[in-house]
């Protein structure tokens, strides 16, 4: 890489060297930089929506795997989360109405069988009293009174429970499962979304890097795009000239084939220098020492450069 940029340094030099006309015209390039579009998780690519030179719009279709495994997934959760919910509201219902008038009568049956006791045990009783009847029938009478009050007891604290529907910390834990259940339903979801793509910005498809048929792994790039906005142009600029820009400095760009001058404006310029060979540190090799800068263009006009293009640019500090 750094062999490269001295021999364009070399390049840019010999060239500034024949230009003729303004000394203040330096030379540059296009640069660009382009937008990888992959996807998060991999598969065999179903679906190529677009080819190479194409202009797409912000949200367009750029390709699709194969997710019908993924998409049995995500039907699968969907049924578990049905599944978990109707549990949780069965468990907050409680017992069916059939099963609610089934208690209820229970309790009316054990309320009428407390009242048969209770006069059982006042005749019993009243006989005791006359020495009619022995002290083992009234016992048995006794007995027989509490048992009926324990029944309604019971049977009316059933029904009790029964409207309340399940226990708090049941409820809690079906509540989760649900919840559970339905994060398990969004990230199925989010797989299947993620084995489609669409463009994220206007752009030119400056490359495609699988075809139809191919295993594309995780995260690595199907399509290239190149927004408009991510032209610019880059040239290096002597030490003496540097000093005197600052970010947003005008500047004009001539190109062969384009009618006319480009206006742009300094956006970077790098904080570090860079030597044209050889690197000696003296007061001679002062003139050798340059710095990059970058200069965006206008919404407008970068359509009209194209990347690696030579340019002329005159800066107006």
């Amino acid at each position: 890489m750094k062999y490269s940029r001295l021999i364009l340094l070399i390049a840019l030099s010999l060239l500034a060297g024949c230009q003729r006309g303004s000394p203040e015209l330096l030379q540059g390039y296009v640069e660009a930089e382009y937008v990888y579009v992959g996807a998060p998780l991999g598969g065999e690519l179903e679906h190529l929506h677009v080819q190479r030179g194409a202009t797409v719009k912000a949200g367009d279709l750029l390709f699709e795997l194969e997710r019908s495994a993924d998409v049995a997934s995500r039907d699968e959760a969907a049924l578990r989360l049905q599944q978990a919910q109707a549990t949780l509201a069965d468990l907050q219902k409680g017992v069916r109405p059939s099963e609610l008038e089934a208690l209820r009568a229970q309790i009316a049956q054990a309320s009428a069988q407390l009242t048969y006791a209770q006069t059982e045990l006042t005749r019993i009783e009243k006989l005791r009293k006359t020495f009619n009847a022995s002290e083992d029938e009234l016992q048995q009478a006794q007995a027989r009174q509490r048992q009926s009050l324990a029944r309604v007891a019971e049977v009316t604290a059933n029904l009790q429970t029964a409207q309340l529907g399940g226990r708090a910390d049941v409820v809690e834990a079906a509540r989760n499962e649900a919840l559970a259940r339905q994060a398990a339903l969004q990230r199925a979801q989010w797989n299947v979304d993620q084995k489609q793509q669409s463009a994220p910005a206007d752009g030119v498809v400056f490359d495609t890097l699988y075809r139809v048929g191919e295993q594309v792994p995780a995260n690595r790039p199907v399509v290239a795009l190149l927004p408009p906005e991510n032209i610019k142009v880059r040239v290096f600029v002597p030490e003496q000239q540097a000093g005197k820009l600052q970010v947003g400095t005008p500047a004009r760009i001539t190109a062969d084939g384009i009618n006319g001058a480009i206006d742009g404006s300094v956006k970077f310029i790098s904080p570090s220098a860079e030597y044209t060979p050889p690197v000696i540190y003296s007061r001679d090799s002062r003139t050798k020492l340059v710095y990059m800068i970058e200069i965006a263009l206008p919404d407008e006009q970068p359509v009209k450069l194209r990347p690696g293009q030579p340019v002329d640019v005159e800066l107006k500090p």
